[in-house]
């Protein structure tokens, strides 16, 4: 008869020791599957949080056939103001709040519309030269918005950079939100982007020729 102190007790496949009766309790089995369980539950988790991401960014078209772009410019004076056409465009929105965007904008449709004819023309000619925004050269300015905070039920601070003859400068304006519409007005300092003719700040005694530094563009976008 075996000695019952000596006798190794058997072993389960896996290598646990079996109980009483000969039958392995399992627990490694168990924590096996509580291992597959969390990982499990965490991908189900990533999965809904990539597609929550997914469906509340939404990034809205700009109509470019209604997009509206109007530009003043001042000066001693007067004014003089015009159009310009939006080549492409988005105003990207997350749970029906905007949070980023961008805009193309054609500067070779620079147009003015509050003269006609000879004067119309050379005005436009001198915008598009050299002189101003050289749009043989540059024919095209950006706008990418880099941060956006919400400042009413409609209304939003708006942090860009604007791209003008290929450099780069950092803005800030309001944008307004009504259903699929969005308006926002700038600002620009032109001698940030090298366009210094006619400008009081690097030229004297220009008297009546002197123009601001100053002009303002509106926007009005539907996406």
């Amino acid at each position: 008869m075996k000695n019952l102190k000596t006798a190794k007790a058997a072993k389960c496949l896996c290598g646990k020791t079996k109980d009483a009766n000969g039958n392995c309790d399992g627990s490694h089995a168990n924590k096996n599957k509580y291992k597959k369980s969390i990982v499990s539950v965490f991908m189900i988790l990533l999965a809904l949080f990539s597609l929550q991401s997914f469906v509340l960014s939404v990034d809205n078209q700009v109509e470019v056939k209604n997009a509206k772009v109007v530009w003043k410019g001042f000066k001693v004076t007067g004014s003089h103001e015009g159009l310009i056409s939006v080549k492409s465009g988005s105003l990207i929105f997350k749970k029906d709040e905007l949070i980023g965007g961008n805009f193309i904008v054609d500067m070779a449709s620079l147009t003015c519309t509050d003269l006609s004819g000879e004067y119309q023309s050379k005005l436009e000619g001198q915008l598009k030269s050299s002189d101003f925004f050289d749009t043989d050269k540059y024919p095209t300015s950006t706008l990418i918005i880099t941060r956006v905070t919400k400042t009413g039920p409609s209304s939003y601070n708006v942090q860009a950079d604007l791209n003008i003859k290929g450099k780069s400068e950092k803005i800030e304006f309001v944008t307004s939100v009504y259903g699929n519409k969005a308006t926002s007005s700038l600002k620009v300092d032109r001698t940030k982007y090298g366009i210094k003719y006619g400008s009081g700040s690097f030229f004297e005694e220009l008297g009546d020729n002197m123009i601001y530094d100053e002009f303002e563009l509106i926007i009005d976008v539907q996406f």
